[in-house]
């Protein structure tokens, strides 16, 4: 339902930068590959303990056979209940592939296609696409993430739905986000929405409730004996990142999204399911051609371009220490999901922990691969080929295009502009918090990444593709869904002088108040006549100091904090009117000032900082952030 960093999606707001460099750091900790499965055991029982996250539930497997499969930990901590292999997990998002899966088979029946519209199998569903007429959305654009459609909005994550909620009455809910905002099947925006709307298809073709089909023909044939999409037992509680505070068991809206309860015997068993390509004692559940469609991306410009890596049919590419899984991840509030195989070398993994705690599940997963990698001989490297011969026609800036939130498009458009250039036959990426990222040729427009360090393990695939030029622009396709679009060098040095601009004058208005706050104590040194020039500034920036507070704290339980109209979320809207307010304020204050009055150098300065506030609370206005109801 959520991947991993979805429950911090608007903490970036003052670190962006920081986390990009954490996550740097993360990537350098490798732990010593475990020898052995009681050596695994071992170091997963020490992360668990140095973490405070009460369990994980595990399973490593191969293609004949499980090796090991098990319930580490505590799976509920007032009553100290350990889990076991049965022990139902939350597993989130990689829920989703049950849609596609369940869409494959109703293709292979013929009773659809992946390239139908949307609109012809199921016009009682609301949404808006502005390219209907010639580009309609279609069903593989709900599996690939490709509608353009933003991402469930907070008020939809934090509807409680009862378990007797029609899969209809919730996509009735609120249907708001689901606006293409550019052509469908060009750029991959993850959205939670797109694979209910496919689970809802499968409801209008066969006449069954879709947890029906599923288990139908999906979790009995596959071995899932235990896995459903509804509250039951034996489960885990979920905690927060303390391992102490629970969660209260989260009643997802569209379940097809995200809502799995499965034991690592169950995943043990659908993990051995795609490893053998679509068969479970050696009976075909579906045709291997459906795993291998369901791997591979194909309605992107980069797929379309002829790259391979990225998410396919709720199934995508990870490169990790130099090799290929595919699998998909998953997150819900308290607990972390990852299910990830490699088909080629006949082994692949899933773990689960029952806490929110990233570094938890970094870490579990880190040693987990580190025990698969140890016994494989990494892929060859591609052969070094050539720059292609349009790569000088790709220099330039660069801002991402394809935000997943748009609420965070903002704030993802300062931080993320990007400049690229080409260095001894490598392409170079220059942008925050990430100098020189080299990416050297693989074949045509492909590259693939090369790591800083000698000892990080290079990519054995391209995951970089300079798009085709169309009528949208020039496009790059970098990692798996990001896509960046070419504006004019002017544009690109005019919105980092103007953010420095801003910035800087913010920072010269928190410094400079101590001064004239002190010395207005003093009566000599008091002057009226620039107390508002002073006093509407600062207030502007304490305010918007407020709204990032505010985010930060929330991160914890953003959901029912933000989701719902609660003394949070209201804070966070009056912060950012406050802000405007004060903005405007001071340049009233500016311009009503007397001239014979007002200190030449207190005025221009006052005139600086004001100008600084307008033109912030001219974007966060454009972006509709002033005013912001996360509620709504």
């Amino acid at each position: 339902m959520i991947p991993v960093v979805l429950l911090a999606v608007l903490t970036p707001l003052c670190l962006a930068a920081d986390q990009a460099a954490d996550k740097a750091d993360k990537k350098d900790e490798k732990p010593k590959p475990a020898q052995s499965i009681d050596e695994l055991r071992q170091q997963l029982e020490k992360i668990l303990k140095d973490t405070h996250t009460p369990g994980v539930s595990v399973a490593i497997v191969h293609r004949d056979a499980p090796e090991w499969v098990a319930g580490l930990g505590t799976a509920d901590v007032a009553s100290s209940r350990a889990n076991t292999p049965d022990t139902l997990f939350r597993i989130g998002s990689t829920s989703k592939a049950f849609a596609s899966l369940s869409i494959l088979m109703l293709a292979d029946q013929g009773k659809l296609s992946l390239d139908d519209p949307v609109h012809k199998l199921v016009p009682d569903v609301w949404f808006e696409n502005q390219w209907e007429a010639t580009d309609p959305i279609r069903v593989v654009n709900l599996l690939e993430h490709t509608t353009g459609w933003d991402d469930m909005h907070l008020r939809e994550y934090a509807k409680q739905a009862p378990d007797s909620m029609s899969l209809r009455d919730g996509l009735d809910y609120d249907h708001h986000s689901r606006t293409s905002r550019w052509r469908p099947g060009t750029r991959m925006a993850y959205c939670n929405s797109g694979p209910p709307v496919a689970a809802y298809i499968v409801e209008k073709i066969t006449g069954q409730r879709f947890e029906d089909f599923v288990e139908q023909n999906l979790f009995r044939p596959i071995g899932m004996k235990t896995a459903n999409y509804f509250q039951s037992s034996p489960a885990t509680t979920l905690y927060h990142n303390d391992g102490k505070t629970p969660y209260p068991y989260w009643h997802i809206l569209l379940r097809p999204a995200g809502s799995i309860n499965a034991s690592a015997n169950d995943m043990a068993a659908y993990v051995q399911f795609y490893l053998n390509r679509g068969a479970v004692s050696g009976k075909q559940i579906v045709p291997s051609a459906d795993i291998d469609r369901a791997e591979s991306p194909a309605s992107t410009w980069a797929a379309k371009d002829g790259m391979k890596a990225g998410y396919g049919l709720s199934n995508y590419w990870s490169v990790e220490d130099g090799f290929v899984f595919h699998g998909h991840d998953g997150g819900v509030e308290g607990g972390l999901t990852e299910m990830s195989y490699m088909a080629d070398y006949n082994v692949g993994y899933f773990f689960s922990i029952n806490s929110g705690n990233g570094d938890a599940f970094e870490k579990v997963g880190k040693a987990i691969r580190a025990y698969i990698a140890s016994k494989l001989e990494k892929p060859p490297l591609p052969p070094v080929a050539t720059l292609p011969a349009v790569a000088a026609d790709y220099a330039g800036w660069y801002v991402p295009d394809s935000p997943r939130v748009e609420l965070t498009h903002f704030l993802e458009r300062l931080v993320g502009v990007t400049y690229v250039r080409f260095k001894d036959g490598n392409l170079l990426l220059d942008l925050l918090g990430a100098w020189n990222e080299t990416y050297a040729p693989v074949s045509g427009t492909q590259f693939r990444h090369v790591p800083k360090k000698r000892e990080d393990a290079p990519d054995r695939v391209a995951t970089f593709e300079l798009l085709t030029p169309n009528q949208d622009g020039r496009f790059l396709q970098v990692g798996m869904g990001a896509t960046m679009k070419r504006i004019p060098a002017w544009m690109a040095i005019t919105q980092i002088v103007v953010t420095a601009f801003v910035l800087l004058s913010m920072v010269s208005i928190l410094l400079y108040a101590p001064f004239w706050i002190l010395g207005g104590l003093r009566k000599r040194r008091r002057r009226p006549a620039e107390r508002g020039m002073r006093l509407w500034p600062l207030l502007a920036v304490l305010s918007l100091i407020t709204f990032v507070g505010l985010i930060i704290v929330c991160s914890a339980d953003l959901i029912d904090r933000l989701g719902n109209l609660t003394g949070w979320s209201v804070a966070v809207c009056v912060s950012t009117v406050a802000f405007a307010i004060a903005s405007l304020a001071s340049a009233i204050s500016v311009w009503r000032a007397p001239l014979d009055v007002v200190r030449r150098g207190v005025r221009r300065y006052s005139r600086m900082v004001t100008l600084a506030l307008l033109i912030a609370a001219a974007y966060l206005a454009y972006w509709g952030i002033i005013g912001l109801r996360t509620w709504a």
